[in-house]
């Protein structure tokens, strides 16, 4: 596209202030900055920047309330792990396994974050928590789906592949597709991992301007994990999908380090349910607690943030004291693939834009860099969760929280969700898992570690143990290795070592 092209484009958007340090560009450097504009839509673009400013100030006031529109998830459409019999749960697991036997479930991971508030400059799922492995996220993940596809071979006499597809961004893509092939694939089939990008979308001013972060480059942010559903699009994913014969996704972020990745009994869950759509949540830990709300409103089911409940509305119960609106949102979802489809091709674009302000580093009018110190500029962003409204069968699975989410999202320092909090919930899982199984701890000294059965992430577990997720999938077939069986502390559980346990 010529410059003259462009221009014209930006002229109707009302965004010519782009190019105003066009003349101090080299060649090369407009060569790039034309193709950037040239993507750029100027009817999009010119509703976008209005959008972004028109919600900048509403979100500037008191949010929305929805109290009086809202209601519980009814209970015939809520699963659970810790209210239903093992009979049940063994159900749902079979039928699980089953699916995941005949190739029909992929997993789909959201991994398109900076990690800006980790403090580090490369994709979280490259994080090294600290764990005594060495593991890093994206390993672990790696390592759950082989074992997945292992039990469910081994459960049905068949070999089975659980694609891997991870949606990546402008900022993730580049190294995370270096960091898997430097450690090839986690040993899985290349083939079977499928990378693609969402889109990144221009960063607005508050009076409805893009910025420029440099002079020849849009401030840009990608669309948020509810750009998936435009990206199926772009690159083609759900075609890749049907060729598969994949019909049941399960879709989670990166950053939580205890995610079970097609987790059998959630996908039996969802599929026996007849689901097009299923959230799994957790117990809020109490009222107030600074987590969205799976709920209907209007008669439809979607998040509702914390910020938009009343206090009062939070602290409601049910007669037995359970808190009326508890299914705490974690970001782990469950879609057919019609129903992704269905979205991307008829509801994507209705997705509600979410507000996000920030810092955004800009060039001044004489074209210095400036770092500002308080919020400049907009993000816009769409969530995943968001397209709950348009499920014709939504169901809600819920989950222990201690045994199923801790989300990596600050550095070490903060409260929660830290390096150190997530090492901890893994250990702490493992520790228990192994107590579970019969073992027993013994300290550097050889003397034993007394027990106990609930451990703190303030501080480690008792005796530190991990379980290699290709030893043990989720605490299963650990009695025949670790019963009666004394665990130095440090212990670590891989496959190297199995041998040796089984034979001692």
């Amino acid at each position: 596209m010529s410059f003259e092209e462009v221009k014209t484009r930006l002229d109707i958007a009302g965004q010519s202030h782009a190019l105003r340090f066009w003349s101090e560009l080299s060649a090369e450097e407009r060569a790039v900055f034309l193709g950037e504009l040239s993507e750029l839509d100027a009817e999009e673009l010119k509703d976008h920047c209005r959008v972004a400013a028109e919600a900048a100030k509403r979100a500037s006031g008191d949010e929305e309330r929805l109290d009086s529109r809202m209601e519980p998830v009814s209970p015939e459409f809520i699963g659970s792990v810790c209210k239903s019999d093992q009979e049940t749960l063994k159900q749902w697991e079979d039928e699980g396994f089953l699916q995941i036997s005949e190739n029909k479930v992929a997993v789909l991971l959201l991994a398109g974050g900076q990690g800006t508030r980790l403090g580090v400059p490369y994709p979280k799922g490259m994080y090294n928590v600290g764990l005594p492995s060495g593991k890093t996220l994206y390993q672990i993940q790696a390592e759950r789906i082989r074992k997945v596809q292992q039990l469910a071979s081994e459960k049905y006499g068949s070999s089975c592949t659980v694609p891997w597809y991870i949606m990546t961004s402008e900022f993730t893509l580049e190294p995370t597709e270096k960091f898997f092939k430097e450690n090839g694939y986690f040993d899985l089939d290349p083939s079977n991992i499928v990378m693609f990008e969402q889109r990144m979308i221009p960063a607005v001013s508050f009076d409805g301007k893009i910025i420029l972060e440099k002079k020849n480059k849009i401030a840009t942010a990608p669309d948020g994990n509810g750009g998936l559903y435009q990206a199926l699009v772009d690159y083609k994913v759900l075609e890749d999908m049907e060729s598969r014969g994949v019909q049941y996704l399960h879709v989670y972020c990166v950053d939580n380090i205890l995610v079970k990745l097609a987790d059998p009994v959630f996908i039996g869950f969802c599929v026996s349910k007849g689901a097009d759509c299923g959230a799994k949540v957790v117990e809020k830990a109490y009222p107030a607690e600074p987590v969205g709300v799976v709920c209907r409103v209007d008669g439809v089911y979607q998040v509702v943030e914390y910020s938009e409940i009343r206090p009062e509305t939070a602290e409601q119960r049910h007669p037995g004291g359970e808190l009326m609106y508890s299914s705490g949102n974690i970001c782990n979802h469950f879609f057919t693939r019609d129903f992704l489809r269905e979205v991307a091709q008829k509801f994507q674009r209705q997705l509600k834009q979410h507000v996000a302000i920030k810092k955004v580093p800009f060039v001044d009018e004489e074209g210095n860099l400036v770092k500002p110190t308080k919020p400049n500029g907009i993000k816009m962003e769409k969530f995943v969760f968001d397209v709950f409204q348009f499920s014709k069968k939504f169901v809600a699975f819920e989950v222990k929280r201690e045994d199923e989410f801790s989300p990596l999202k600050n550095a070490d320092g903060a409260p929660v969700d830290t390096p150190t909090t997530v090492r901890r919930s893994l250990l702490s899982q493992h520790y228990h898992w192994a107590l579970q199984a019969g073992a027993k701890f013994l300290d550097e000294h050889e003397n034993p570690i007394t027990p106990i059965l609930r451990t703190s992430l303030d501080v480690d577990p008792p005796a530190i143990c991990e379980i290699s997720p290709l030893v043990s999938y989720f605490g299963e077939g650990l009695v025949k290795l670790l019963k009666e069986k004394n665990l130095k502390s440090p212990f670590l559980l891989n496959e190297n070592n199995v041998k040796t346990l089984v034979q001692n």
